[in-house]
Order: C-alpha cells, then structure tokens, then sequence
C-alpha cells in the first residue's frame, strides 16, 4: 500500500443522534461520520470514505472487522439454527468453547483456571472478580492502583481512578484504597515497597484487603506498563497477606501485548483473571471471569445474569483461538509487529522531545496535553486514520492497530500519525530545542 484515499468531506446528517440519542455519547463526536461497512483493518463511512482503523474498539477488535474465518463460523451456526441465547444451559457452543479454551489457551500455559460466565462486558467480569474475592476472604478492602480503570458500574467504578468517570456515579465510591501504580512517583520510588510498608504497618490506616486489582499495562490510564519485578512484588504481598491477586486482562489481554493474557512469563499466576473486548474475536460482546478452582465457593445462581454467555460469542471466540493461537507462531508476528510500532514511536519522540508508553501492540507517544493530541488525532482522522487519546489528561496519543495487520498499512498509518505530530508539535534540534515547524505535507497522496 502506498496512498491512504482522503475521507469524503461530507458530514452526514446527524439530526437523528442530536433527537434521540444520549448527550453520553463521546467518540462519535471525534469522528463525526457515519459509518456503513467494515473490513479487515479498515471502515467505510457512508460518503465514500475510506479509514485505517488504529482503535480496534478499543482493542475489541485485536483480529479486525469482520475476518472470514470467524464470520464464516458465525454464518454457519446461525444458517444450522444454533441456539443464540440459553442462560447457562449447555449447549455445543459452550462445551466446543471450554474444551478449546482448556487445550489451546489453559494447558500449553500450565494454568488451571475455571471459567465463570459473567454479565456480557467487561465491568460485569471485575464485578464478578471483586464480589467473589470478598466472599472468599470475608475482608471488604480492594487495593486498586492511581490511573487504573476497571469498568462503569459501581464496584469497578470504585477500583477506577479517573475523577470524571467517577463523579458520574452519584453515590459515595468505598471500599478501596488507590494506591501507587509503578513508577508513580517516578523511576527512584518503589511503589511496591511503599504499599508493603503501609500493609505492614497496624496503623497505616489500610484495612486487610480481600484482593489487589491491577493492569499490568494501563489502558484508559496512559499505557504506564508495570515491570515484572514490580507485579512479582504485588503478587507476593497479595499471598503474604491472605488477598486474591486480580490481573485486569480486558484490554492488554488476547495478544494486545504478545501472549494472549499479558502477565505471561512474568513470573507469578493471578487467582483472578478477567477477560473481555476481543475475548470474542469478533466484537460481540462476552466477558469471563477465570478463577482457581478453590475458590470456586458460589452457591448455584448466586451470581448470575441472562447474558451470562454468549452463544455466537463461544463460537467466535472458539474460531479465533483455533486460527489465531493454536500456532505459536502468531504470538511471534505480534511481538515483531511491536517492535516495528516502539521503534517508530521512539523516532517520533526523539524528534520532537516526547516520550513513549506501553508495551507490545499497545503503545502510545505523550504529547504533553489533551489539547496537543486531539490536534494530532483531528489531522490523523482528516487523513482518514482513526486514532485516539488516552491517560489522566488525554495527553496520549494511543495506537492500537488490529494485531493482524499487514506491514505496509502498518507503516502507512504511523507515516501519517508522524506526520501529524511533525504538523503540530515543532521539532527538537541536537540541543534539545525547538527548530521550527516543520515544512512537511501533512498525509498521504489521495
């Protein structure tokens, strides 16, 4: 691929979403288009336009729109009048979805984990998560960590930092003490040496907790990743002092960061794991809570919901752990993918005095203010490049491409994220000072 064609300059009428729909509603309004088709790792909106999607759903669409494999299952199981909705009855998709979850994802990675069916998205998983580590431990406290973000409904609310999603619950927020993610206070300070020191300490004010509920790459929160020394450290004090370690996997999971759960090879195993977004492979919804067996102590319906599993869903998911994760050769692709997206990032930071974040597939470049970065996504989204912000302020610019993604649009969308930078941030000369706008066209040829 060599040219990126321009998005159609037509905005659609949006009377409609004015009339009817919630003032809630927020990426719409970046990306005022209305879009009619999807494939692979673009949309197309209803005006002519042609995009190169750098979103994914926000890492909800980790295998892009629509691939054929997962569509043709789906097709297929609607076409023989497989059953859609059954509560938690069996059903072949489900028993076809565990038994390959238990041989392609469980076993090659040495874990024993039960898979508890939660509400559709990804806050039910944390609900189910933190409910279940209070009735484990009988203790009400959960340690969550500044910048983390863990759902809208209002136990994972309570575990979410972000001041402005919080102030939209209209009811005190309790039961959890945020503390120091890693590198909070910057690279001198071991953040986890503090919270030892503040558990340790009977008049630390900090309650015995039920359990510690973490990301290992922050994805609303600025994609800060945590060092596996660190997260080792977490782990450990969670057993020490009789808390469940809760790894939040539902954006960095599914290969978002090369294994398909990001704290592999890391060093410790969580008790708790939440799954979500690209669980499916396909954008429908299906959140799954994995738990050690021993702390299976549910009573029968003692949690539970009418979505809790997703027919359609287990037979997608099913179709992209067979196509995607059964060959370990795919978790090798994202790896070198990450390295081709840091390795760019670098060089647009470096250039204009900038600093990178995250890890793997999801990676980011801070420009300072939210401001400065809805500037670079407005150009990119001109350019006909979905991208968008993430972190405390919006400050980062977030790339999260679908992993499948070929090498020349790769390289073709970061030339048009760089050249939105260049377009609104001056470059730094050798001193480390600024030279100057620079004088290159902002995008591709149309």
């Amino acid at each position: 691929m060599t040219t990126t064609p321009k998005p159609s300059a037509t905005t659609p009428d949006t009377k409609i979403y004015e009339r009817r729909e919630s003032t809630v509603r927020s990426y719409s309004r970046s990306m005022p288009r209305q879009f009619n088709r999807a494939q692979g790792v673009w949309m197309h909106d209803s005006e002519g336009g042609r995009y190169l999607d750098f979103l994914s759903g926000c890492s909800s669409l980790n295998y892009g729109h629509n691939h054929p494999v997962l569509k043709q299952a789906l097709v297929d199981y609607i076409a023989s009048d497989g059953v859609t909705h059954a509560l938690d009855l069996h059903t072949d998709a489900k028993a076809r979805f565990l038994s390959t979850l238990e041989d392609v994802i469980l076993k090659p990675r040495s874990l024993n984990y039960r898979a508890m069916f939660t509400g559709p998205t990804g806050t039910n998983a944390v609900e189910a998560a933190i409910k279940l580590a209070r009735k484990v431990t009988g203790r009400e406290m959960v340690v969550a960590f500044t910048n983390g973000f863990h759902g809208m409904t209002l136990g994972a609310l309570a575990c979410t930092g972000n001041a402005g999603k919080r102030g939209g619950a209209g009811v005190p927020l309790g039961h959890v003490s945020h503390e120091p993610y890693d590198g909070y206070y910057g690279d001198e300070v071991d953040t986890a040496d503090l919270l030892e020191q503040r558990l340790e300490d009977p008049s630390s004010g900090l309650d015995a907790p039920a359990a510690f509920l973490v990301e290992t790459v922050q994805g609303e929160g600025g994609l800060n990743a945590a060092s596996p020394e660190w997260l080792r450290k977490i782990a450990a004090l969670a057993k020490k002092h009789g808390a469940l370690m809760i790894v939040d996997d539902i954006q960095a999971g599914c290969g978002r960061t090369g294994g398909f759960f990001s704290f592999e090879d890391m060093g410790f195993t969580p008790d708790i794991v939440t799954l979500a977004k690209s669980l499916s492979g396909m954008g429908l919804p299906f959140a799954l809570t994995l738990l050690r067996p021993e702390l299976d102590v549910w009573k029968p319906g003692e949690h539970n919901g009418t979505f809790r599993g997703n027919n359609h869903a287990f037979v997608t998911a099913t179709a992209a752990m067979r196509e995607f994760w059964a060959d370990p050769k795919f978790a090798g692709d994202i790896a070198r993918r990450g390295r081709i997206l840091e390795q760019r990032l670098e060089r647009m930071a470096k250039r204009h005095g900038l600093s990178t974040r995250g890890r793997g597939m999801m990676r980011g470049i801070n420009v300072g203010s939210g401001d400065v970065a809805e500037k670079i996504t407005g150009t990119c989204f001109a350019e006909g490049l979905i991208i968008e912000t993430s972190g405390a302020h919006d400050e980062i610019v977030k790339v999260l491409a679908p992993l499948v993604i070929d090498d020349d649009t790769f390289q073709a969308g970061l030339d048009i994220l760089e050249e939105a930078i260049a377009e609104t941030i001056a470059p730094v000369d050798a001193s480390g000072t600024t030279s100057g706008k620079s004088d290159r066209k902002l995008g591709l040829a149309a």
